[in-house]
């Protein structure tokens, strides 16, 4: 049975590497293992050892604590947080694919232009 600390800190794991560009591949030749054990590690399906983590921060350019930020205490009820408006958010929001793809692109756009953007997205939104 999968650990739920397993699954998250896998999950950061792929969020991490999709969002620098990496692939399975690239990031299990800088580990010295292979892409198949990334793709395990990355479902939560084989705990990642301490010496292996460590080596994935360093390929990934990230603290060790990245791999478990917004894991909460009551595992069980890690699934929903509430968001300041009151409606309720994934808890896992960066398990979107589409919700990476738009991040990614966002940071892409030039700083002056990212700005209106966010501006323009928060009155279509109506979320002030």
């Amino acid at each position: 049975m999968k650990h739920p600390v397993d699954i998250h800190v896998g999950k950061r794991v792929r969020h991490r590497r999709w969002m620098v560009g990496m692939t399975q591949q690239q990031l299990a030749e800088k580990v010295g293992i292979k892409f198949q054990q990334i793709q395990k590690y990355e479902t939560g399906m084989n705990r990642v050892s301490a010496s292996r983590l460590w080596d994935i921060a360093h390929a990934l350019d990230v603290p060790i604590s990245f791999f478990f930020e917004g894991l909460s205490q009551d595992l069980p009820k890690v699934s929903k947080v509430e968001a300041t408006e009151g409606e309720a958010v994934p808890g896992d929001i960066l398990g979107d694919r589409e919700a990476l793809e738009l991040v990614r692109s966002y940071y892409a756009i030039p700083e002056s232009q990212r700005r209106r953007l966010f501006d323009l997205a928060r009155v279509l939104s109506d979320v002030n």
